[in-house]
């Protein structure tokens, strides 16, 4: 297991910061948090979603290893383009955040999913998930280890205070290098990533991280939006519980990031993807201009 870390807490920055400055960082320590990347949003989008937690279980249904990673007191909110307004019109599409995840997806896509979108609030007493890398999605790119390609990125937004106590996300900055990603390191090794309400943490799905401990007695909320190249399965099924009369008001970058056009390989080589009879799927479902539904 390599050497204890020597970073005590991982780089801001603005908002706004070029992406370019923004992928240095995200290169050499795994992950950055943008200051304020949400914060006009935050309380707007907590009040659509309240009703909602407040009311959901905790915990997942599954085998016993999804349950204890999803954590016992943890709720976990999908569905949120149908589930508010604020998210589909001004979140999942801002430019500033595609800003910074381009820099990954791009690599090895000409366009890319949202894998998943979920609301995630550690109740009191959750206890510190198990470390992992997103990338472990898809298991076969864990054996190239820093050698494989960004199949999975996540912008994590603080939704509520971001305290250590309350559970903050912890990481181990660096671990998106190491040379063997079977090795998932150990809490001791990991720092908090504290961040105020609004703000986001950009990261490689290279990175090692988890929840930490809801030690104060208070609920820790964030907004996981993961992403993966377009010619991957995403987590979550969108063309199948994304109303279509909501599909259609969304922008073509939303319908892009939910599996409403199809996907192409123009900039390394390759077919298209996500088709019907060869076309377009934006087009099939008369989402551009001058097309009829077929």
């Amino acid at each position: 297991m390599p050497s204890a870390i020597t970073v005590t807490s991982l780089q801001h920055v603005l908002a706004g910061t070029p992406a370019d400055e923004v992928s240095k960082i995200i290169q050499a320590d795994g992950g950055v948090i943008v200051e304020g990347l949400f914060a006009k949003q935050v309380d707007r989008f907590n009040a659509e979603m309240d009703p909602i937690v407040n009311e959901w279980a905790e915990g997942v249904k599954g085998n016993e290893w999804m349950m204890e990673f999803a954590g016992y007191k943890t709720k976990r909110v999908t569905q949120l383009i149908a589930r508010s307004k604020v998210f589909r019109e001004e979140m999942i599409d801002n430019p500033t955040m595609l800003s910074y995840i381009d820099t990954m997806m791009l690599q090895t896509s000409d366009s890319y999913w949202m894998n998943a979108a979920q609301v995630i609030q550690l109740q009191p007493g959750e206890k510190t998930q198990m470390l992992h890398r997103d990338l472990e999605n898809y298991p076969v790119f864990r054996g190239y280890g820093p050698q494989a390609p960004e199949v999975m990125c996540n912008c994590l937004v603080a939704l509520s205070d971001y305290t250590e106590e309350m559970g903050a996300t912890r990481v181990i900055p660096g671990s998106h290098l190491w040379d063997n990603f079977e090795d998932r390191g150990d809490q001791a090794q990991t720092i908090s990533a504290v961040m105020e309400k609004g703000d986001a943490l950009v990261y490689s799905g290279k990175l090692l991280h988890g929840a930490g401990e809801n030690r104060s007695n208070r609920a820790r909320r964030a907004l996981a939006l993961a992403f993966c190249p377009g010619w991957l399965v995403p987590e979550e099924a969108y063309p199948f519980v994304i109303p279509m009369e909501i599909a259609r008001t969304l922008s073509p970058k939303a319908q892009q990031l939910t599996g409403f056009r199809s996907f192409h390989n123009g900039k390394l080589g390759g077919g298209s993807l996500w088709q019907v009879d060869y076309l377009e799927l934006a087009d099939f479902l008369g989402f551009n201009q001058g097309k009829v539904a077929l």
